[in-house]
């Protein structure tokens, strides 16, 4: 199943209302959110090409060799159905960064 790939802004924003929903121990332990939530999740680093980054003038820092150093969140599905609903309920949230 593809992980859902979130910016660390969207993970802040997505994991602020579920904390509202979930006590703390469901981020706490990983086989509670998996159990819960349906997923886990996992930070992740890569290195984007200057193409797919309109704001490639705006900040030159992290740049090497025209790429860009970027931090991800990576959350990683175990219910398709789980996946389907994570995704309807914060799409929105997901697609305005975009």
């Amino acid at each position: 199943m593809k992980a859902v790939i979130l910016s660390v802004s969207q993970w802040k924003k997505i994991r602020t209302e579920l904390q509202t929903e979930h006590p703390k121990t469901v981020f706490m332990i990983r086989d509670k959110m998996k159990r819960v939530l349906g997923f886990t999740v996992r930070e992740h680093s890569c290195w984007i090409d200057a193409e797919r980054i309109e704001d490639f003038h705006n900040s030159q820092e992290g740049w090497h060799m025209g790429k860009k150093h970027v931090f991800q969140v990576h959350l990683d599905f175990y219910s398709e159905k789980k996946r389907t609903m994570f995704l309807l309920k914060f799409s929105e949230m997901i697609h305005e960064e975009r």
